[in-house]
């Protein structure tokens, strides 16, 4: 493992040559800053709402990896104090679908800061998140020694078809997509990185029905005390070294950890999954955006009458979905 670590910084050094510096606003980062990662392309739609939730939720300063974006996103986040961002117009593919250059970004500017690494249509949310910024929990995560947080992935979505309420730039997605499966999870633990692997939910029952094992990973371990020896290895799924995917408790008890609400499944999804489906950027041949592409066509309806609608993190908590642990 430490090999494969090594190995993964060795890429992202080599590939920080795809990278070029739009807006580098880097030097106004104070030692305890909480800062967030993130690779977009053509999100300018999304990013007004994302820049705001994480403003209020206590993000610091925000670098940015744009790849190549056509919808004005570039300009949209060099206009921005606390935004730093960089431009590449390589391949998604060739950078391990992005690792290589947040890992880059993460060796150089986040080494000793709490760091949450996201997608742009992710929202963390996580125990008592709304009455404590996130630096309360980044603080007590210090103070018992916890340097890696975990986020299952759930994906929300409308209760009638995605493509009845239009989108608007700056909308809290969460307005028209609020329903998510409260069950249909299975979790299995990946012996290699000793990671938990969890799949299901919405996109498992309508575009993998017939073989679940495809079904999109839901694990993510997005927020991380960062250390230039760290790596991720496969999106947030996983990282080196090994020790930082521990983050549940194998001898009965509960660790925290939060829930990233998924807002993939709303009008934009369409047109999103027949553009990556042409760029073929991604893992497998891009065979998840096949099955996307596929099943949208048909605009199917996600809300079924197990579907439960999103209230808060309590909620989430009593569902099993996400744990305060001993965080009081």
């Amino acid at each position: 493992m430490r090999l494969r670590r090594k190995r993964r910084i060795i890429r992202c050094l080599r590939r920080s040559k795809d990278l070029v510096s739009v807006r580098n606003n880097t030097a106004a980062i104070k030692p305890n800053d909480v800062l967030l990662v993130s690779t977009v392309r053509n999100e300018k739609i999304r990013l007004p709402y994302f820049l705001r939730y994480y403003r209020d939720l206590g993000i610091d300063h925000f670098l940015f990896i744009d790849n190549d974006s056509d919808d004005g996103t570039l300009d949209f986040l060099g206009s921005h104090p606390d935004v730093s961002v960089w431009y590449s117009n390589k391949s998604y593919k060739r950078a391990t679908y992005g690792v290589d250059w947040t890992n880059y970004l993460l060796r150089t500017y986040a080494h000793g800061h709490w760091t949450l690494t996201i997608d742009p249509d992710e929202f963390l949310v996580y125990p008592f998140c709304d009455s404590r910024p996130i630096q309360a929990l980044t603080d007590w995560l210090d103070n018992i020694g916890v340097r890696s947080f975990s986020s299952m992935l759930v994906d929300v979505y409308p209760k009638g078809r995605i493509d009845e309420t239009p989108y608007r730039e700056g909308q809290n997605p969460l307005e028209i997509a609020n329903w998510f499966d409260s069950g249909n999870y299975t979790i299995s633990k990946n012996h290699a990185y000793g990671n938990l692997w969890i799949q299901g939910g919405p996109r498992c029952r309508m575009f993998f029905s017939d073989n679940p094992k495809k079904a999109p990973a839901l694990n993510k371990i997005p927020l991380v005390r960062w250390d230039r020896r760290y790596a991720y290895v496969s999106s947030t799924h996983a990282l080196l070294p090994r020790g930082l995917n521990q983050v549940y408790d194998e001898t009965g008890g509960e660790k925290a950890s939060g829930v990233l609400l998924h807002t993939k499944l709303i009008d934009t999804f369409s047109a999103k999954a027949e553009e990556e489906l042409a760029r073929n950027q991604h893992y497998a041949a891009s065979s998840e955006y096949k099955a996307y592409a596929q099943k949208l066509r048909e605009q199917p309806v996600f809300w079924s009458k197990w579907s439960e609608k999103y209230i808060n993190w309590r909620q989430l908590e009593i569902l099993g979905l996400m744990s305060k642990g001993n965080w009081a």
